[in-house]
């Protein structure tokens, strides 16, 4: 049995982490931003690097942490103190706690800035993207993008200075199926075309999130650190999923293509 503690229990990802879990028989302590009625969690500021020390159980055997500001559309200032210091005071309370994993919740928008349609547009994928490896060279296509890379960077370091296992998971676009016929039936950006091929190939459905969640935390790992893509088997991805199957054994069932062509 796993005592796994989650950040950013009640967002979007967090709230289907929380859901894998409680079909296993791990322990769980799950912390949020705020106070809510309908989970069982303690509030806690990542930003504030004594309380995240001193809330992390040392009894905890992984760290999956989830808490950031998700948005690629962010100015620096609204991502950086979170995104960036959240994740060093993560790693820093996982040594303190003596956990020996950390789950951090890493993006497709670590690699994207040389396949959008334009700069600012970063929920785009042009018709000539190419394939994206793990080991490829970043290319953050947004001040988000930024931070995950240096959130993966820190995580690196971690397994390299301390010995941690550490699994950098580039979490694709987390929706259901009805929210990805809406997206794309209605594409968030003037380059239409784009930001629906974007959609077809960052899908993750709810089902295949929570199995590359579990495998992440769970996972007999090869090496450390893993970077490794988690997106669903979609037919027109662009990003490489044979490193994640490699590495952590997730073999997603779902596919944007079967549900948007059926």
């Amino acid at each position: 049995m796993t005592h796994v503690a989650i950040t950013g229990a009640a967002g979007n990802v967090g709230k289907v982490a929380v859901d894998a879990f409680a079909e296993t028989d791990h322990d769980l302590t799950l912390f949020t931003h705020s106070e809510h009625d309908d989970l069982d969690s303690t509030v806690l500021d990542v930003t504030e690097r004594e309380a995240f020390v001193d809330e992390l159980p040392d009894d905890a055997d992984v760290l999956v942490h989830l808490a950031a500001n998700p948005s690629p559309y962010a100015e620096w200032d609204a991502v950086s103190e979170v995104n960036v210091d959240g994740v060093y005071n993560a790693y820093h309370a996982a040594v303190e706690n003596d956990l020996s994993r950390v789950v951090y919740a890493s993006s497709n928008h670590t690699i994207n800035a040389t396949a959008v349609a334009d700069p600012t547009e970063p929920e785009t994928l042009t018709a000539d993207a190419s394939a994206m490896y793990p080991d490829d060279d970043t290319a953050p296509d947004s001040y988000y993008g930024v931070t995950k890379v240096a959130g993966e960077a820190m995580g690196k370091f971690y397994a390299h200075r301390h010995g941690l296992d550490v699994v950098n998971l580039r979490i694709g676009w987390l929706m259901s199926e009805s929210e990805l016929r809406e997206t794309v039936d209605d594409p968030p950006s003037e380059y239409e075309s784009d930001a629906v091929r974007f959609a077809r190939a960052m899908w993750l459905s709810p089902r295949d999130c929570r199995d590359a969640i579990v495998a992440s935390a769970t996972a007999d790992l090869p090496e450390t650190p893993v970077t490794a893509h988690a997106i669903s088997r979609n037919a027109d991805r662009v990003l490489s999923l044979t490193e994640t199957l490699r590495t952590l054994g997730y073999d997603p069932r779902d596919d944007a293509a079967r549900v948007l062509d059926d």
